[in-house]
């Protein structure tokens, strides 16, 4: 006699079953197929759990030797590099923990970004590994596992002889603490690793920037006003020894050189408003904008509304952006004419230029605009170009607002 099979009563109503995952099903529906308790994730787990015991005990050796070695010498000259080296390996050690958790507790933990080496020289690279968080953590999670993988080798083992029925349950709930503790401690910090990341990054490009700055000067005054002033030097001597023998082209040679005192002083404050213009410092964005637009090719109108004057570095990369985009107007967007407007929204700078011209302009290709988009990181700002082929071009960037000291 074939017996039916069981159908699930009770509370939900005769005749109906629930599926996997405790919804009810239709009344006809067949049942789910059976479930064995030690599957293979159950045996993961239970692998695990005894695993715990050995990586605990070479993890909380290797923690315990090399930091308390490296504290313990901090005051000597081997002291601090040693830590720092046995930071860098707790952090090998962590990416085997995080390669173990995602093979036999399908934990799937981002792996925190590697520590470059520093362009800075050691000491930079000392200081950056001894206050990083990833390192720390890990040694934590190192340290805490051994008496957590007594506990669990100790349970696990035992039931696998003694409460045999009982174990799936016992793996499961130890291994959920085992899944928390590597999300807690092994798993970076994104936002922070995030920042951390471009704030490095961001300062890689001021540095960059600032060399290039520099080189530019020593290029310009050598090039420029530095050759000049030495050629002026020289008809000068010349207009001397001239001076008794032939007043007259002595007069003409100072005649030339004052021309020549003239060019290399404008050369000069060309370089000097290339480094920081004496208009923003004495007047503001305002005015140092309007003189800005008065030298482009194409009619600006510029609107500044600001209720006070943002922190000198704001102010100088603001007219430095302004700048480099009049520029581009003049060169490349053939438009007939153009607008800045500068104002201030709650903490943020704002600022957007636009144009009538033909469009099509890019951050790729490392174009002028992209080297704009990195000042501006490297201040938390922002710069977003909208510039479709036939115009207009809307460029807008936001700068953190920053206020002068009282």
């Amino acid at each position: 006699m074939n017996a039916s099979p069981p159908t699930a009563t009770g509370a939900r109503g005769a005749g109906r079953a629930d599926d996997l995952y405790g919804r009810p099903a239709a009344a006809d529906a067949p049942l789910p197929p059976p479930r064995f308790a030690f599957d293979a994730v159950t045996w993961k787990e239970i692998l695990n759990l005894l695993l715990n015991l050995p990586m605990g005990i070479v993890g909380f050796v290797y923690v315990v030797t090399t930091l308390s070695i490296g504290a313990g010498l901090s005051v000597t000259v081997v002291g601090l590099p040693l830590l720092a080296f046995g930071l860098v390996g707790c952090r090998v050690l962590g990416s085997v923990e995080r390669a173990l958790a995602r093979t036999l507790l399908g934990v799937h933990v981002e792996s925190p970004r590697p520590l470059r080496p520093s362009t800075f020289g050691f000491l930079q690279w000392l200081w950056m590994v001894l206050k990083d968080p990833v390192a720390w953590r890990t040694a934590l999670y190192l340290a805490i596992r051994l008496p957590w993988g007594v506990f669990t080798f100790s349970v696990t083992l035992t039931s696998l002889f003694v409460a045999w029925p009982i174990l799936p349950f016992l793996a499961r709930g130890m291994s959920s603490v085992d899944r928390a503790l590597v999300r807690g401690l092994l798993q970076p910090s994104d936002e922070l690793e995030r920042r951390i990341a471009e704030l490095e990054a961001d300062r890689g490009v001021v540095v960059d920037t600032a060399s290039a700055d520099l080189r530019r000067i020593e290029r310009d005054l050598h090039d420029g006003a530095q050759a000049r002033l030495v050629a002026l030097a020289m008809d000068l001597g010349l207009a001397r020894e001239k001076l008794l023998e032939d007043p007259e082209a002595a007069a003409r040679m100072v005649d030339e050189a004052h021309g020549e005192v003239k060019v290399a002083l404008q050369e000069l404050r060309d370089l000097a408003r290339g480094i920081h213009p004496a208009i923003l410092t004495d007047r503001g964005l305002d005015a140092a904008l309007s003189s800005v637009a008065g030298r482009c090719t194409v009619p600006v109108a510029v609107t500044v509304d600001l209720p006070t004057r943002p922190a000198e570095a704001i102010e100088g990369i603001a007219y430095f952006t302004v700048s480099e985009l009049l520029q581009n107007v003049s060169k490349h967007s053939g438009a007939a004419r153009a607008s800045v407007d500068v104002w201030q929204s709650q903490d943020r700078l704002m600022i957007q230029v636009r144009d009538d011209g033909r469009g099509g302009a890019s951050l790729a290709g490392g174009s002028g605009l992209s080297g704009l988009t990195e000042r501006l990181d490297s201040v938390d700002g922002l710069f977003v170009v909208d510039s479709p082929a036939g115009g207009p071009t809307v460029v807008t960037a936001e700068l953190p607002w920053r206020g002068r000291p009282v």
